[in-house]
């Protein structure tokens, strides 16, 4: 079958991706930027990618109208005011240009809405939800709450509080009852449905057999770790307040705290989770999908990661205007080193970042994250999704991959930290010599004074950087 994929470089779309190639269907993945998205190599010959803008409705005529399938999963955890307005017309956007096609059927995965007073960001799913089921094709719905697996950002968040702090003063909202799920289960619930009549013009609830506090979920989360943990609820949190406290502690930006905190308010329950026996699906308990998650996270087997999704209003989506580096108006620092074992520099630099850090000076680098975390921006703590494999629009601690060429042996990352100005990062290894480039464009007086305040810490950290990844005898040239 020809199965239409939106969403495909988000967390859910790149693990359903090599799943429903390896059930025998052609894929049709719609991307803004095709340089962002690196379709499998065992699976080429089932994908065809097309660059399509869901708020751009002219952009959609490239959808192809022979399609049996499809599968919406656009979705905004944005702090934007208009996001609900944004994610409503993407959805009357796809619907209308599906309108003359042969579609058989549309799978919409969206967030339980059992309440009647819902956050914003699940009435938004439901507003999204009612649009969709307008179209001439049958819906099928199906309605997740948290979901348990490597890289989800539930899965980080919990992961940042159980390991960092033993003793936790945390919001009155850790008592709000929730039915996780894991992430190989909702898998399973997405592909299984796929052109299922049983399934057709209904919505479900899926969830996991536990039905546990957010508190519960933490201690449960510690006792797989082997940690002993103590959560103390208090009731004067605020939401505001609750949301800086998430931001501080864990690696997650401030407009998702707040979009969390507002849905962690809302019990979010299966109600009818009949599909599971409909479609043969036995969910895994919540400490069983733990540890399933943490055996995937100690084989380095994180397939996507929340943290891929791009900071909103700096690349806007469009990779292609930022790869060629600006010169005019921009201050570079260059440095060049003499490389004797190349393919262990390059193994250095496509490793550089996350856990291993940035081989010189890291407590400067760490105190960066930390002043712009501080002031609103990414910091440090979003790490990296694989240990020493990276792809074009990777996260990467507070910067961004542009381009990603081993064999090439070039690295390019774009700044997503909070600067006056634009900053790059590039890696050239060729014919024996690294060439490192850190270039900065000033936004008016205030980035020309940033770049001279940083300058003196420039100099010792991008040569002692270069310095390590050349190697400890390499000679500057």
């Amino acid at each position: 079958m020809r199965i239409l994929l939106t969403g495909v470089t988000g967390y859910i779309g790149q693990r359903l991706l090599p799943v429903l190639a390896k059930d025998g269907h052609y894929l049709i993945c719609c991307v803004r930027d095709a340089k962002r998205f690196d379709v499998p190599q065992n699976i080429t010959d089932q994908v065809s990618v097309i660059e399509v803008d869901f708020l751009k409705p002219e952009t959609l005529t490239k959808i192809p109208t022979d399609i049996d399938g499809a599968y919406y999963l656009i979705h905004s955890m944005s702090g934007n005011d208009d996001f609900s307005s944004l994610e409503l017309q993407c959805a009357t956007n796809f619907r209308e240009a599906v309108a003359t096609n042969n579609l058989q059927q549309v799978i919409y995965l969206s967030g339980i809405v059992n309440d009647d007073n819902l956050s914003k960001h699940l009435a938004s799913r439901k507003a999204v939800e009612e649009e969709l089921s307008k179209g001439n094709y049958q819906l099928t719905t199906l309605r997740a709450g948290i979901i348990i697996g490597s890289g989800s950002a539930s899965f980080e968040i919990m992961r940042d509080l159980a390991e960092k702090l033993p003793v936790m003063i945390a919001p009155k909202w850790l008592k709000t009852r929730c039915q996780p799920i894991g992430i190989r289960d909702v898998i399973d619930f997405l592909w299984k449905s796929l052109l299922d009549e049983r399934t057709y013009g209904q919505s479900f609830d899926i969830g996991g057999p536990d039905v546990l506090t957010y508190k519960e979920m933490l201690l449960g989360y510690a006792r797989v770790r082997g940690f002993k943990r103590y959560i103390f609820t208090v009731p004067v949190m605020t939401p505001r307040l609750s949301s800086y406290w998430l931001y501080f502690i864990t690696s997650t930006s401030y407009p998702l705290a707040v979009a969390l905190v507002n849905s962690m308010k809302i019990e979010v329950v299966a109600k009818d989770n009949r599909l599971a026996g409909l479609l043969g699906i036995e969910p895994l308990p919540y400490q069983v999908a733990l540890e399933r998650t943490f055996q995937k996270i100690q084989k380095n087997e994180i397939i996507s990661s929340w943290t891929d999704a791009l900071s909103s209003g700096l690349l806007d989506n469009n990779f292609s205007d930022y790869i060629n580096v600006p010169t005019y108006g921009c201050f570079v620092d260059k440095r060049t080193r003499a490389v004797e074992e190349p393919q262990k520099t390059l193994d250095r630099i496509w490793q550089i970042g996350g856990q291993t850090g940035w081989y010189y000076g890291d407590w400067l680098w760490k105190i960066r994250g930390y002043l712009d975390k501080l002031a609103g921006g990414v910091g440090l703590r979003r790490g990296r999704t694989h240990h020493d494999q990276l792809s074009v629009g990777d996260a990467l601690d507070f910067w961004r991959v542009l381009y990603a060429d081993k064999e090439e042996g070039r690295l390019m990352l774009f700044a997503e930290m909070l600067l006056p100005g634009e900053a790059w990062l590039e890696f050239n290894l060729k014919e024996g010599k690294l060439v490192q480039t850190a270039t900065f464009r000033p936004k008016g007086i205030l980035g020309r004074l940033y770049w001279y305040a940083v300058l003196p810490f420039h100099g010792f950290i991008f040569n002692g950087m270069i310095d390590a990844l050349a190697g400890a005898n390499s000679e500057g040239l």
